[in-house]
C-alpha cells in the first residue's frame, strides 16, 4: 500500500537559506531510491521558518528502508546545527488514488 509522509518542521528564518543546501541534498538522495515515489520541501510563503514535508512511498517498507540510509543520519545530524525543532509529521496509508 502507498504512504504518504506529511507535515512540517521549523528552522529559525534566518537559518533557512544557510540549510538550503543540506535540504538540497537530502532530496537528491532520497528521490533516488528505491520505492520513491515523490520527495518535497517547501519554505511556506507566509512563514518563513516553516518548512513543509511531502513524501510518497511505494510502501512503508520502503520508507523504513529510507530511515536506515546513511544520507538519512548525516540529515538528522545536521539539524542543530540549523535549529530545526518542532518536527510534526503523519503518514499516511492510501487505499486508492484518482484525478481531482
Amino acid at each position: 500500500m502507498t504512504v504518504i509522509v506529511a507535515g512540517t518542521v521549523r528552522v529559525p528564518p534566518e537559518n533557512v537559506e544557510r540549510f538550503r543546501p543540506h535540504m538540497e541534498a537530502m532530496l537528491a538522495a532520497s528521490r533516488a531510491e528505491d520505492g520513491c515515489v515523490e520527495y518535497s520541501y517547501a519554505v511556506d510563503v507566509a512563514d518563513q521558518g516553516l518548512i513543509r514535508v511531502f513524501e510518497v512511498w511505494r510502501d512503508e517498507a520502503a520508507l523504513k528502508a529510507h530511515f536506515a540510509t546513511p544520507h538519512m543520519a548525516e540529515w538528522r545530524a545536521q539539524w542543530p546545527a540549523f535549529g530545526v525543532s518542532d518536527r510534526r509529521l503523519a503518514l499516511y496509508e492510501v487505499a486508492a488514488q484518482r484525478p481531482l
